[in-house]
């Protein structure tokens, strides 16, 4: 399994802007399709944005399409989230996760490796 490490959450005020990274080692990243979600406190676990292995294709839940992009770079194996417009709404904890396939799913049960998450917090 690919071990995978997120990075730069923070708290933030609303309409600024975070990128977060996900750092993957043991397996090289080009292997897996890829995916951030977040989980606020007392909600499920939501799906944010996904990534085919070969970045010819993305995903983005609806709350966040024209705010937030992902990108991956195979070379340094990290995918990115970036950020923008950020709302309170937005405040969860992000996690990357790795999927062994081409294109991402929503459903997290598909993703056989996750991170230990970062906490992004929004204030108003």
């Amino acid at each position: 399994q690919v071990q995978l490490v997120e990075s730069g959450g923070g708290l933030v005020q609303a309409g600024d802007s975070l990128r977060l990274s996900c750092v993957a080692s043991g397996r090289t990243l080009g292997n897996y399709a890829m995916a951030w979600f977040r989980q606020a406190p007392g909600k499920e676990r939501e799906f944010v944005a996904g990534i085919s292995r070969m970045a010819t294709s993305t995903d983005y839940t609806d709350s966040v399409k024209g705010r937030f992009t992902i990108s991956r770079d195979n070379a340094k194996n990290t995918v990115y989230l970036q950020m923008n417009s950020l709302k309170f709404e937005d405040t969860a904890v992000y996690s990357c996760a790795a999927l062994v396939g081409i294109r991402p799913r929503r459903d997290f049960s598909s993703y056989s490796s996750w991170g230990q998450g970062t906490q992004v917090t929004v204030s108003s």
